[in-house]
């Protein structure tokens, strides 16, 4: 890279240095990305950290460096505690708070509320001032061993009343209506910031704060992007946690998909393989036949002395010797038996030697000691970031066009018009009138389907921090016949539901193809005999491909508070 940048500097005409300097920076940047993601399985994340930032220094507008990077910032953000939700800022100046006397007291009472009230309240150390609403009313109020806080929460619910703390001993009572709410307690002053949120998502939440928390005092700023409350401590809480829960958006999983496809082939060929075939012959007849195909040739021979006309063996040799005979028989070897044909010095035509002589050439036959073996793996790694019951969706494979229908877009009549329809004073018309009139093109309406992996993910989060994956698997397939033209689909389904722990993985494999074929090539008879069919020539043939998908959850935003809050049951009754 250094160097070509070095020839684009000295000569800077020529775009072609420049070209390479760039493909030559690719290629180192995505070595650095390769180095940092093997660092990032080994969890060496700073030696992933500097490569990409190598990487980045090379090529800063790389996007896909820019990724990595964010990917690594994710592990970091993971393998950190968080709380689920954060705590609110404390205000400026704390509520007035009351200081009871500490221990438990059990109380049994049955009288007025106006003198039950303050004897409770007494019991504590504390005095309690009763409002003018406070009227004479019979009521029981039992309980037994509870502190002031649980005392008052059963006092309130039992007499229908409110506590005001007016400083550390002294409180008011009232009863709970909403005019003594709004008159006795104290307002706190809030201003909630929702930049983030439409017009009609921020008078929706103004509606909430005015239905559900009954918070009248509100003022809604659509050019702050706010919203201005006057409500209790308590009611601005709930209404607090209320908003960042819904804020917060639902639980969000981090999905880690990685596919692995494994393709085995194997060839194995072994074992002899015999002779099928054997051709048997008369050795005189046959020698006859070439001398008299090759008279020429045989009188050359004879004239320059290389052989007797009465040595017809001597003759056929320097015949295939000499490579001018092309004979089938000649091109493989043979057997002699019978008679001698050096009994025959006179010739073989006539000689009873020569008519018991007969050869046998047997076909070819081989050894074979074959293997052919082959593995290959493709490997997919993708990052779904999904929230609490999103559908993802993975697909890998192609678009296949069918041919649903067809349509034309000239009709087969065309109306009468002077000129056009005939002749007039252009015989062109007539032509171009036939080209119309013969031949309306057809317009087809295509489809396209996809074919192979479609794997649907629907991720949820549970309360105790396990992560449920709704899983629906689709592979498919072109056939291999055909309806009408259209093609035949094999379609594959699974679908199925698992629940693992945060960054627990999950494991389906499938058998995308498998075949086997065998072929024995030997002697009937003789190849089925055990023992001698081993060494018969045999043509084995293996091929399969599996496909491994890897899923591993991890859970970015926290799921809702685990258990459930304290149940608390109180029976009041009133007698007149």
């Amino acid at each position: 890279m250094k160097g070509f940048e070095q020839a684009a500097a000295l000569d800077p005409t020529n775009a072609d240095y420049r070209l390479a300097a760039g493909v030559a920076r690719s290629h180192a940047v995505t070595a650095l990305i390769q180095d940092a993601a093997k660092d990032r399985l080994l969890g060496n994340q700073a030696a992933a950290r500097a490569a990409l930032e190598r990487a980045r220094a090379l090529d800063p507008t790389n996007f896909e460096v820019s990724q990595h990077l964010d990917e690594l910032a994710d592990d970091t953000v993971r393998s950190q505690p968080q709380e689920l939700y954060e705590q609110s800022s404390k205000p400026l100046g704390g509520p007035i708070q009351l200081e009871p006397r500490p221990g438990l007291h059990s109380f049994h009472l049955h009288e007025d509320r106006e003198q039950m009230i303050p004897q409770v309240f007494q019991a504590y150390g504390l005095t309690a001032m009763l409002d003018a609403s406070v009227h004479p009313f019979l009521t029981r109020f039992d309980v037994d061993d509870v502190s002031f806080e649980e005392a008052a929460r059963a006092l309130s619910l039992t007499t229908n009343t409110f506590i005001v703390p007016l400083d550390a001993h002294r409180a008011l009572v009232a009863v709970d209506t909403s005019t003594n709410r709004n008159q006795f307690l104290r307002q706190d002053l809030e201003t909630i910031y929702l930049s983030g949120l439409s017009d009609d998502e921020l008078n929706d939440v103004l509606s909430v704060v005015k239905t559900v928390f009954l918070v009248q005092q509100s003022t809604l700023s659509l050019s702050s992007r706010s919203i201005t409350l006057h409500a209790p401590e308590r009611t601005l809480e709930a209404l607090n946690a209320t908003l960042q829960s819904i804020l917060a958006g639902r639980s969000q999983v981090l999905l880690d998909v990685r596919l692995i496809q494994v393709a085995h082939t194997s060839s194995r060929n072994t074992g002899a393989q015999l002779p099928q075939s054997m051709g048997f012959f008369n050795v005189a007849a046959e020698a006859e036949s070439i001398l008299n195909a090759n008279q020429a040739l045989v009188q050359q021979i004879i004239s320059s002395g290389l052989a007797s006309p009465n040595d017809p063996l001597a003759i056929l040799g320097i015949l295939i010797a000499s490579g001018q005979v092309k004979d089938p028989l000649l091109s493989s070897g043979f057997a002699i038996f019978g008679g001698n044909l050096n009994n025959c010095p006179n010739g073989l035509i006539g000689c009873k030697a020569a008519l018991t002589t007969f050869a046998l050439a047997p076909g070819t036959a081989g050894f074979n000691l074959n293997l052919n073996s082959s593995d290959s793996r493709a490997l997919e790694q993708i990052q779904l970031r999904l929230e609490d019951g999103e559908k993802g969706e993975i697909k890998l494979g192609e678009k296949y066009p069918i041919q649903t229908s067809s349509f034309s877009s000239l009709s087969g009549s065309i109306p009468n018009i002077p000129g056009l329809t005939g002749a007039g004073t252009s015989s062109s018309l007539s032509s171009l009138l036939s080209s119309l009139t013969s031949s309306v093109p057809n317009v087809p309406m295509v489809q396209y389907q996809d074919l192979g992996l479609s794997l649907t993910v629907t991720p949820k989060a549970l309360r105790n921090g396990d992560v449920a994956l709704n899983l629906e698997m689709k592979l498919t397939a072109l056939a291999g016949s055909s309806v009408d033209g259209n093609p035949v689909l094999n379609n594959r389904e699974y679908t199925g539901t698992v629940t693992l722990k945060e960054g627990e993985a999950t494991v389906v494999a499938t058998e995308l193809d498998k075949s086997q074929s065998q072929a024995v090539s030997g002697t009937p008879g003789l190849s089925e005999i055990p023992g001698l069919n081993n060494a018969t020539d045999k043509d084995l043939q293996k091929n399969y491909a599996t496909l491994v998908i890897v899923m591993t959850p991890h859970l970015l935003r926290g799921p809702q508070a685990a258990g459930h809050t304290a149940m608390m049951r109180v029976e009041t009754g009133a007698a007149q």
